[in-house]
């Protein structure tokens, strides 16, 4: 079990958890009391990423000649893969860190951090209080992907832009760490990573709220002390579409409605595409693969489908993609995204969401997004003998469980997302080049399609 009896050291001194001066007191930035968590992943594409940043931060503090901050890589830190969603690891930093660190910054792997803009930044901050930094973000409406927080006014509410890196003093990292070790987070389910953070910190009302620091940044600008250079990293030529099935989950109801707008949207760039429903209908046309249809879950199809694409009945590719009728997806940047990953790999990549992931629980890709599988991966899970408990189990949960259980990371990108765009801040989806999104509800997906996947001029059409 990840979590560990720890006796912890009360080097610090507590100040006040929920406000704070306009002009802080002059604070400490010593480059060797402060922990860079960068937030790596276990595929091999992603890790070495990590390690990149990693370098690149130390040569930089080598440069700079003021003592060596410490660079941890997230994947690195311990087995246990449910890491990612950050307070799991906060008591082990903490027992490892505490009492030499004064400020703990969490990064992605596509995040540069200009430590001598850093140094003074943090400098106006006093670490013996509890603060938290970052670029703020907050929703414009009530968001589905937040439980519907804050409905009354979802502005007032701030969390960090992931991108742009967020800080934790080391008062605040240590009273957290203990938090977690003697509380039950009340949610089952970890899907916005920083909102979860802020609002645990922020404890309703109990704890600190964000600070937002300016130098913090996600566009290039003056005096930044964090950047972020690339949500769709350039890794050479797009994935072929030659090389990637996609499997459109559908039922008779939806025929009429859902299938049109695949239609008329993003069908158009695959070469490899099947429509698997309850009934058979030739004018789409649609396989019935003899499971009937369930209201949700959908397990029973999924792995039905994942037995279709290893068989001789479709061409033989490495990658599947797995969707719903109302996903819409970009497969032109899909194709560019693939290419940074090894098909010989197991490869689940998709929007990750965690269950249970303060008791040893496991992660999965969300359905909805997208689910986008390597051959290798498909394989192993079907060999392993893990299956549905039902076929009207969640499928793409069941898949993350199994996956979990065969020792296989779940993958996560934030350019896939289960919801509509509304649903996530708009400063941040801007800056992407998102690959899909979900849901018809109250929208017209055309438009979204329109608006937020279709490229102009598609680099690539091979």
């Amino acid at each position: 079990m990840w979590l560990m009896a720890v006796n912890w050291s009360l080097c610090f001194f507590f100040g006040s958890a929920s406000n704070h001066e306009d002009q802080p007191a002059q604070g400490s930035a010593v480059l060797e009391e402060l922990v860079i968590v960068i937030q790596s992943q276990k595929n091999s594409f992603h890790a070495q990423r990590g390690y990149q940043r990693k370098e690149k931060i130390l040569q930089d503090a080598a440069n700079l000649g003021e003592g060596l901050p410490v660079v941890l890589l997230l994947h690195e830190l311990s087995d246990y893969e449910g890491n990612w969603s950050i307070l799991p690891v906060l008591p082990l930093l903490s027992a490892i860190y505490g009492e030499s660190a004064s400020w703990f910054l969490f990064i992605e792997e596509e995040t540069m951090v200009i430590l001598h803009v850093l140094q003074n930044v943090l400098k106006r901050y006093p670490v013996q209080e509890e603060w938290f930094l970052g670029q703020r973000l907050h929703d414009n409406k009530p968001s589905i992907v937040h439980h519907y927080a804050f409905s009354e006014d979802p502005t007032s509410f701030g969390y960090p832009d992931p991108a742009a890196g967020w800080a934790l003093s080391a008062a605040l990292h240590q009273r957290l760490a203990e938090r977690i070790q003697s509380e039950n987070l009340k949610s089952d389910f970890t899907i916005d990573l920083t909102h979860e953070i802020a609002l645990f910190i922020w404890e309703e009302g109990r704890g600190p709220k964000l600070t937002t620091v300016p130098e913090f940044c996600t566009e290039t600008r003056n005096n930044c002390a964090t950047k972020f250079t690339n949500y769709l990293p350039n890794c050479g030529n797009p994935v072929s579409k030659n090389n990637i099935f996609v499997a459109v989950k559908t039922c008779e109801k939806y025929h009429s409605v859902r299938v049109p707008v695949v239609k008329s949207t993003w069908e158009k760039h695959a070469v490899y595409l099947e429509y698997y429903s309850d009934v058979t209908d030739a004018s789409i046309p649609t396989i019935n693969l003899g499971v009937p249809n369930t209201e949700r879950g959908h397990c029973g199809k999924t792995f039905a489908i994942m037995r279709r694409f290893l068989s001789e009945a479709v061409p033989k590719v490495d990658w599947l993609v797995i969707v719903d009728d109302d996903t819409l997806i970009s497969l032109p940047r899909l194709r560019r995204l693939l290419r940074c990953y090894n098909p010989k790999e197991a490869v689940s990549l998709g929007e990750r969401y965690g269950y249970g992931l303060m008791q040893n629980g496991y992660s999965y890709t969300t359905g909805g997004g997208g689910m986008v599988l390597s051959r290798t991966a498909v394989s192993m899970l079907l060999s392993s003998g893990c299956s549905c408990y039902s076929d009207d189990a969640p499928d793409d949960m069941v898949l993350g469980r199994c996956f979990t259980s065969i020792g296989v990371p779940i993958t996560h990108s934030s350019l896939f997302h289960q919801a509509q765009p509304d649903d996530y801040s708009g400063t941040r989806i801007t800056l992407q080049h998102s690959i899909s999104f979900h849901k018809h509800w109250s929208v017209d997906p055309v438009a979204i399609y329109t608006n937020w996947l279709q490229d102009s001029h598609p680099k690539d059409e091979l």
